[in-house]
């Protein structure tokens, strides 16, 4: 990696005055949080991920998959910290430069840094708390956890007797209309889209950074393996997030 290439970063973001970054679990590595695919290492290969019509029709399905999220690893998601590469995002929000942040991630590490709620546009949900699917009752993790601790499971919504689950897109659960029109609106107003911590592999999400670059935003994609998108990419770093980003933002 040139200081050419960082130097051109740079100027891409000083020229840009609607930037909108689309971020996956790369960004959140760095803060401990596990990505989904890495051989031996990711989500995905250590357990296989549970279907949403096996989660609805089944109670035990259920309860295993509250088991699972409230033991093992459960102590590396709840400590985890917004990193370099969301404070350097947090920046540019705050600045005005950026006016939507668009993510694949759950984890809610963007609004920890200072992103705006109404600024993340989370098209995979978020797992910091839970909804039943029939009212939209909302249920505090920290809750949900205390009641499986005391009870070994995780009890229908008090309101109306609804399956709670985690507030999270599942496998086979319908992508939300109202955050894939909003993710829409940003990529049509947007002049430079930053790919962050995305392989591009799951669609239809990864379909608004290839959208953005056909309307005549700039495209940069950083990311440390390579992506189908690379080809059509103004720039491309194959560079560790946080540390480039912090960089180039003039992030102390």
């Amino acid at each position: 990696m040139s200081q050419d290439e960082l130097a051109t970063f740079r100027a891409m973001i000083d020229e840009a005055s609607r930037i909108v970054f689309f971020t996956g679990a790369g960004i959140s590595t760095e803060s401990g949080i596990p990505d989904f695919r890495s051989p031996g290492t990711g989500i995905w290969t250590k357990m296989k991920p549970l279907q949403f019509q096996d989660f609805v029709a089944s109670d035990e399905a259920r309860q295993k998959s509250w088991r699972q999220r409230f033991t093992g690893d459960r102590k590396v998601w709840r400590d985890a910290k917004p990193n370099k590469g969301h404070y350097a995002v947090a920046k540019l929000v705050e600045a005005g430069k950026s006016i939507a942040v668009i993510t694949q991630n759950v984890d809610n590490l963007h609004q920890n840094s200072g992103v705006p709620d109404e600024q993340v546009i989370e098209l995979h949900g978020n797992a910091s708390y839970a909804k039943c699917l029939s009212c939209g009752t909302r249920y505090e993790m920290a809750d949900i956890e205390q009641q499986f601790n005391q009870l070994n499971r995780v009890e229908p919504c008090s309101r109306c007797s609804g399956i709670v689950k985690t507030a999270t897109i599942s496998f086979g659960q319908t992508m939300p209309e109202d955050k894939m029109a909003l993710a829409q609106a940003a990529v049509e107003e947007c002049d430079l889209m930053i790919v962050a911590g995305s392989s591009l592999v799951v669609y239809p999400a990864a379909i608004f950074p290839e959208d953005a670059k056909r309307r005549g935003a700039k495209l940069v994609i950083l990311n440390r393996e390579a992506t189908d998108l690379d080809t059509i990419a103004d720039l491309v770093l194959h560079l560790e997030i946080g540390p480039t980003l912090s960089y180039v933002v003039g992030l102390n």
